[in-house]
């Protein structure tokens, strides 16, 4: 994976092959922060990386000039390789090894952009999850977004706070934003 843009712009960054994760694609990446760039000054926000995975998604944020980025991932491999990377490059990334459902319920922090890339065999109801916890426990702030990647074949649009999808290629993104 490669960082697309800011501080560490062409960085490639090679995550050990065990990882049990699906890295967003660098074609949609770069769609989404162009969506992002032109609604968020990145030295102003803060960012909650649900299912980090690679940390691919918060690399991008730090190099674009967030500040405050926490990631949360299940698994140890992952967390791991987050904190080294985020330590090698001296980004401002914190790490929780949480199981993400478990960590939304007992979470209060709130962000400018939580994105959640959970994987796409999740069952539907697991994806209604995500932005159901995210709002009953108003993590986001008032001009926050809530982004869900899943696969093209995943429809969230019937859910509360929904905003809007974009999708590209066989991945899309949905936008939820409080009402």
């Amino acid at each position: 994976m490669r960082i697309i843009s800011g501080l560490y712009k062409g960085r490639k960054i090679q995550a050990p092959k065990k990882l049990p994760v699906r890295p967003t694609t660098d074609m949609a990446k770069e769609a989404l922060f162009n969506i992002l760039n032109n609604q968020y000054y990145f030295d102003e926000i803060s960012v909650l990386d649900l299912f980090s995975g690679t940390g691919n998604i918060s690399y991008e944020f730090a190099s674009r000039g967030v500040e405050q980025i926490t990631a949360v991932d299940t698994n140890f491999g992952c967390v791991k390789f987050i904190n080294e990377t985020a330590e090698t490059f001296k980004m401002p990334i914190s790490t929780v090894k949480s199981d993400v459902f478990t960590f939304l319920d007992n979470y209060n922090q709130k962000h400018t952009i939580i994105f959640a890339d959970p994987p796409y065999n999740f069952e539907l109801e697991l994806f209604e999850k995500i932005p159901e916890l995210v709002f009953k426990n108003e993590l986001l702030e008032t001009e926050g977004t809530l982004i869900v990647e899943h696969s093209k074949h995943t429809d969230l649009s019937h859910l509360e706070h929904y905003s809007h999808s974009k999708n590209y290629g066989g991945n899309a993104f949905s936008f939820f934003v409080r009402n």
